[in-house]
C-alpha cells in the first residue's frame, strides 16, 4: 500500500477516481453534465470512448486537473495493430492526455510475448501515458499474469488496469496480487464493479493508484456525507 495515496483518498476521494463514460447509449445533454460535474468535482480522470473525445474535451477545458483518457480497441482488442494505432492517433489529436490500451489476449495466451510486447510498445512510442488493460478475471488464475505485467512494463506502459468492467467484481485479493507483481514500477487502475467509496477505499489500500467507475459522483457524495 501506498500510504500517501491511501491518505489522500481519504482525504479526497476525488483524487483517485477515473469517471467511466462508456455508455454507447448516452445522449450528448448527459455528457455535457458528466464532463462538467467531473470538472467540478476535480476528479483524476475521465474515460470515454473515441467518439465523445471532442465534446469532452472542449467541457473540460485546457486548465482542468481532470485528466481526458480514451478506451483503445476497447474492451476486446480484437482489430489488428494498425487500427489499435490509427485510434490511439485520433484519440490524442482529439485531445486525449492519457490511453487505456486492449491488448492481444491471443497472442499472450499463444505465449507469444513478442507480439503481445511489440504492439503495447508502438502505441507507447506515441508519447503519451499508456495504461494496459488486463483481463483481471481471466489472468488472475493464469500464470501469465506476471507474464503479461513484466512485458507491458518493459515495452513501455505507464500503468496496469485491473479489469474492464465486464463480468465479477474486481476484489481487493486481486488488487493485492496485481500491486506484489508491479512492485511500484507504474500506476494501478482497478475497475470492475466499484460502487461505494468503502469499496473504492479498500482497492486503494490494496495498491491501487486509481479506481475506475461509472458511479463517481455516487461515491463521492458518499464521503462528504461521512466527512
Amino acid at each position: 500500500m501506498d500510504r500517501n495515496n491511501s491518505e489522500e483518498a481519504y482525504g479526497n476521494i476525488s483524487n483517485v477516481i477515473h469517471q467511466a463514460v462508456l455508455n454507447p447509449h448516452l445522449e450528448k445533454e448527459m455528457l455535457v453534465q458528466i464532463c462538467d460535474g467531473c470538472k467540478q468535482n476535480s476528479f483524476a480522470g475521465l474515460c470515454t470512448s473515441l467518439s465523445h473525445l471532442s465534446i469532452a474535451r472542449e467541457r473540460i477545458g485546457s486548465k482542468s486537473n481532470t485528466k481526458l483518457i480514451s478506451v483503445i480497441a476497447f474492451p476486446f482488442g480484437f482489430i489488428p495493430i494498425y487500427n489499435k494505432i490509427k485510434e490511439a492517433e485520433y484519440a490524442i489529436e482529439k485531445g486525449a492526455e492519457e490511453l487505456d490500451f486492449v491488448p492481444n489476449y491471443f497472442a499472450l495466451n499463444e505465449s507469444n510475448i513478442e507480439l503481445f510486447a511489440e504492439e503495447i510498445n508502438q502505441i507507447s512510442k506515441l508519447g503519451v501515458p499508456l495504461r494496459v488493460i488486463l483481463d483481471a478475471n481471466t489472468l488472475l488464475t493464469s500464470s501469465k499474469l506476471t507474464l503479461a505485467i513484466n512485458a507491458s512494463i518493459d515495452a513501455g506502459a505507464t500503468g496496469i488496469q485491473i479489469g474492464n468492467g465486464f463480468g465479477p467484481a474486481i476484489t481487493k485479493d486481486q488488487t493485492l496480487k496485481v500491486s506484489g507483481i508491479v512492485k511500484n514500477r507504474c500506476s494501478i487502475k482497478t475497475v470492475g464493479g466499484i460502487k461505494t467509496f468503502y469499496q473504492a477505499i479498500e482497492m486503494i489500500e490494496a495498491g491501487a493508484t486509481y479506481v475506475g467507475t461509472s458511479l463517481g459522483f455516487e461515491i463521492n457524495k458518499e464521503q462528504k456525507k461521512k466527512g
